[in-house]
């Protein structure tokens, strides 16, 4: 049996008097590609500050890697990835090498030069998105889908086992969102990483992942994907509290 990645269970959570989560529970096995959806103000957000250990648990427990949150230290195994491309500083003085290499700052140390050893993981990162011909370019000159490369590349350079992604494709082209897509095919299938992919592009990737996860408050749906896609309209609109229309995006 795959061993869960992720284990929450009965998962609840309030800001001031508002109940964002409720009794939320669900497994993320390795090597799945999971999809997070939901309505804006669904808990999403939440969800990830909590996996990330950004936010104290309140109510519920979350194991990373078989380990309680509250003991784990190991969090080189997972990458986040988040919306940067949609607001990332254009005149920021820094090479695409120089960022990629931030992602090493804690193996490194503070003020202390990267080694051959550091510089071959960022190349090997760069590769692995196909940015490597980009590595001495500033930037802020890439567009917001090279750019979002550049910031997978930068959560890959410490070789995490778990990647996690928050509308990563915000402020990125049509064109360059389904080549984004085929990138992360390539890292969940060819490299073996555990993903979560937390967006509102449904139709399309529900074509790539291997299971969906939609929240709002709790957990109204959380399994397979192609048991999602086989939701009707009907179900759908239950779930977001609107109209929902499917369409039908070919991959």
């Amino acid at each position: 049996m795959t061993r869960p990645i992720i284990e929450v269970e009965d998962l609840s959570y309030k800001y001031a008097r508002d109940s964002v989560l409720e009794q939320v529970s669900l497994k993320v096995p390795e090597g799945a590609f999971l999809a997070l959806v939901g309505p804006n103000g669904s808990g999403k957000s939440t969800l990830l500050k909590l996996i990330l250990g950004l936010l104290r648990i309140q109510t519920g427990t979350i194991k990373l890697f078989g380990e309680d949150i509250r003991q784990f230290t190991n969090w080189d195994k997972i990458g986040f990835v988040s919306q940067k491309a949609n607001s990332f500083n254009s005149g920021f003085p820094a090479s695409v090498l120089e960022v990629v290499q931030s992602g090493l700052t804690k193996k490194i140390g503070l003020f202390k030069f990267p080694g051959k050893e550091h510089r071959k993981k960022v190349l090997e990162a760069l590769e692995s998105v196909g940015m490597l011909d980009f590595k001495d370019r500033n930037v802020g000159e890439l567009s917001g889908g090279q750019q979002q490369r550049i910031f997978i590349a930068r959560a890959l350079v410490s070789e995490p086992e778990l990647l996690i992604l928050d509308e990563p494709t915000v402020g990125v082209d049509s064109k360059n969102v389904h080549q984004f897509y085929e990138l992360l095919e390539v890292l969940n299938k060819n490299m073996g990483i555990t993903l979560i992919l937390v967006t509102h592009d449904v139709g399309t990737v529900t074509n790539i992942v291997t299971h969906v996860a939609c929240l709002n408050k709790r957990l109204h749906f959380h399994g397979d994907a192609n048991k999602y896609h086989s939701l009707d309209e009907k179900e759908l609109s239950s779930i977001y509290g609107h109209g929902v229309q499917l369409l039908s995006h070919n991959h």
